[in-house]
C-alpha cells in the first residue's frame, strides 16, 4: 500500500528524483545513446526497437518536428548499422487533432523505412484511440505489407475480435505482424481485463490464435510463468523461430532476457530515448509500485 501511494505521488517530485529510477530503463535523452544502447545489445545477438518518447501532442507543429526526428533518427541508424526497427505512437503525430495529417507524417516515416527494406511497429494506445490506430495501420498495411505492424493489447476484451476481424490482411507471402502485450493503460473494467490470472489466460489464447493463424508475432512479456505457457504454444504448434520473437523493455529483467537467448530464441529490445522521458518513467513506476521504495531510498540514503 505505501509502495503504491508513494508512486502515486512520485510524478509531483521533482524530475531528478525520478532521473532515479529511469536513468535504468531509457537509454538517455539523446540519439547518440540510443545508438551506444542499441550496439551494446546488438553485440549480445539482440536486435532492438528504437522509439523516441513523446505522446499526445497539442499541436501540429509538434507533430512536425516528431516526424522529422524520426526521419533522421532512421538516416541515422542505418548509419551505424543497427540491427534493429522502430516504434511509434500516432498521438505524437496529430492522431488526436487531425487524423489525415497524422497519416501522412507516419506514411512519410513508413515510406522512408521501407526504403531500406526496414519496419515500423505501429504502438496501440489508450482505448479511445484504438479504432483509429487499426484503421492507420489498415491503410499503412495496403500500401507496404512488409514495412509496418501493430500492437495489440491482451487485457482489451475487444482484442481476440479485432486479430480475427483482421485476418484478411495476412498471407503466407508476407504474413501480418502484431506485438502482443498485456497492456499498460489505466481502463475500465467495462472494456478491460483486470485479474492478472484472466489477463494471462486471455494472453495465450491470443497468442494461440496467432499461432494457429500462422501470423508473425512479438511475444512482449517479462513475467516468468507466462513465458511457460508460450513455451508450450511453442512447441504444440511447432513455430518456426523466424515467426516469433521475444521481446523485453530496456532494462527489466536482464538475467530472464539472457536466458531466453541463450536457450535459442529471437529476442529484441525495446529501446527508448529523448528529453519526453518523464511521462514513460511514471507509467513505468505505476506499473511497478515496489519501484517506488527503491527511490525513496536512493535520495535519501546517506551511506
Amino acid at each position: 500500500m505505501f509502495n503504491k501511494f508513494i508512486a502515486a505521488i512520485l510524478p509531483y517530485f521533482p524530475k531528478k528524483f525520478i532521473w532515479i529510477f529511469s536513468r535504468s530503463y531509457i537509454a538517455g535523452e539523446t540519439i547518440d545513446d540510443a545508438m551506444r544502447v542499441s550496439k551494446d545489445l546488438n553485440n549480445k545477438n539482440i536486435k532492438v526497437s528504437l522509439d523516441i518518447l513523446g505522446e499526445f501532442i497539442n499541436t501540429l507543429d509538434e507533430a512536425e518536428s516528431n516526424k522529422n526526428e524520426y526521419l533522421n533518427l532512421i538516416d541515422v541508424s542505418y548509419k551505424n548499422h543497427i540491427d534493429g526497427n522502430f516504434s511509434l505512437k500516432p498521438t505524437s503525430f496529430g492522431l488526436l487533432i487531425d487524423k489525415e495529417i497524422c497519416y501522412n507524417h507516419i506514411r512519410e516515416i513508413v515510406a522512408k523505412t521501407a526504403k531500406f527494406n526496414g519496419f515500423i511497429r505501429i504502438d496501440m494506445e489508450d482505448s479511445p484511440c484504438t479504432d483509429d490506430e487499426i484503421i492507420l495501420f489498415r491503410r499503412l498495411k495496403a500500401e507496404f505489407p512488409a514495412n509496418v505492424g501493430l500492437v495489440i493489447q491482451a487485457y482489451l476484451k475487444r482484442t481476440l475480435k479485432d486479430l480475427e476481424l483482421m485476418t484478411d490482411l495476412n498471407s503466407t507471402e508476407i504474413p501480418v505482424s502484431y506485438r502482443l502485450c498485456k497492456g499498460i493503460y489505466i481502463e475500465p473494467e467495462s472494456i478491460a481485463f483486470k485479474k492478472y490470472e484472466e489477463i494471462n489466460r486471455h494472453y495465450l489464447e491470443d497468442l494461440e490464435f496467432i499461432f494457429r493463424n500462422k501470423i508473425h508475432v512479438g511475444i512482449a512479456t517479462h513475467d516468468k510463468p507466462l513465458i511457460e505457457g508460450v513455451y508450450s504454444l511453442i512447441k504444440k504448434y511447432n513455430v518456426p523461430k523466424d515467426m516469433y520473437e521475444f521481446q523485453m523493455l530496456y532494462g527489466v529483467t536482464p538475467k530472464l532476457r539472457e536466458r531466453i537467448v541463450n536457450e535459442g530464441h529471437n529476442m529484441r529490445v525495446y529501446v527508448p530515448f529523448g528529453k519526453q522521458w518523464f511521462g514513460y518513467s511514471t507509467r513505468r513506476l505505476q506499473e511497478n509500485p515496489k519501484m517506488a521504495s527503491h527511490i525513496i531510498k536512493a535520495v535519501f540514503y546517506k551511506g
